[in-house]
C-alpha cells in the first residue's frame, strides 16, 4: 500500500510538470489565503472530479457529503490504503501555511504507526517534485489513535516525513481546524535551507495493514500567508 502512496504521488507531480503547471484558483477564501478546495462544486456522493487516485477503487472510498451546509470529502476505507491527490501548485515561501479541517470517525482497529501498523484515521500530505522513479518529497501529517502528538517518523525511503498532529479518540466526530507552516516542516524535516514549489496535497484514511475499517471527513483546504 506505502508504495500505492508513491506511485499516486508521483502521477500527481508529474501531471503538473505536463501541464506546465496546475490550477491556482479556487473556492473564495480570506484575503491572505488561497483556497484549495471547500467541495462546493463537488457533486455530493461522488467522487470529486478534479482529484486523482491510483486504482478505480479510492473513487469508492472518498466521497463527497453535506452536513448542515457544510461541504467536506469523507473517507471511508474498508481493508484498502488508497490515497487521493489534488494538483496545485504553490510557493511555501510566499503561502507557508496549509490549512484543513478535519474529523475522526472512525479510527483502525490496532494501528500504531510507530510499530508497523501504519494506518490511519485521518492524513495529509504536501507534495514537492523530487523523482520520478523514486516519488515526491512529502511532508506528512497524521491523526493517530495511539502514538504522542509531536512524535516524528518517515517512510517511503525518508521521501514522507510525518509528523503526529492530532492523537486520541476524544474528539472523535468532532471537526478540528488545523494551520500547519509547511515550509518551516518541510526545512526541518529535509534538513534543507529552500523549499520547492509545491505540486499539490493528497490525503489518505488507510486499515489494510490493520485489515479493519477506518473513517475521516476533511474539509476547507487552504494555504494562507505568515
Amino acid at each position: 500500500m506505502k508504495s500505492e502512496v508513491a506511485r499516486l504521488a508521483v502521477v500527481v507531480v508529474v501531471s503538473a510538470v505536463l501541464s506546465g503547471g496546475v490550477a491556482t484558483v479556487g473556492a473564495q477564501a480570506p484575503a491572505d489565503c488561497r483556497a484549495i478546495d471547500d467541495f462546493s462544486k463537488a457533486a455530493i456522493g461522488e467522487f470529486p472530479s478534479d482529484w486523482k487516485v491510483r486504482k478505480d477503487a479510492g473513487k469508492e472510498v472518498y466521497l463527497v457529503k453535506e452536513d448542515g451546509g457544510k461541504r467536506f470529502l469523507h473517507a471511508h476505507a474498508k481493508n484498502l490504503g488508497i490515497q487521493a491527490a489534488k494538483e496545485y501548485e504553490w510557493d511555501p515561501n510566499t503561502y507557508p501555511v496549509l490549512a484543513w479541517s478535519w474529523r475522526p470517525v472512525e479510527f483502525p482497529r490496532g494501528a500504531d504507526e510507530k510499530d508497523g501498523k501504519n494506518d490511519s484515521a485521518l492524513a495529509v500530505y504536501m507534495l514537492v517534485p523530487y523523482s520520478r522513479i523514486r516519488g515526491p518529497k512529502a511532508v506528512k501529517y497524521i491523526w493517530s489513535e495511539k502514538v504522542p502528538v509531536g512524535t516524528r517518523l518517515e517512510s517511503n525511503g525518508g521521501l514522507t516525513q510525518v509528523r503526529v498532529l492530532e492523537s486520541g479518540t476524544d474528539r472523535r466526530e468532532q471537526w478540528v481546524d488545523e494551520r500547519v507552516n509547511v515550509r518551516d516542516d518541510y526545512m526541518k524535516s529535509f534538513d534543507e535551507k529552500e523549499v520547492p514549489k509545491a505540486a499539490g496535497i493528497a490525503v489518505l484514511t488507510d486499515s489494510d495493514d490493520t485489515k479493519s475499517s477506518a473513517q475521516g471527513d476533511y474539509a476547507n483546504f487552504r494555504v494562507c500567508k505568515e
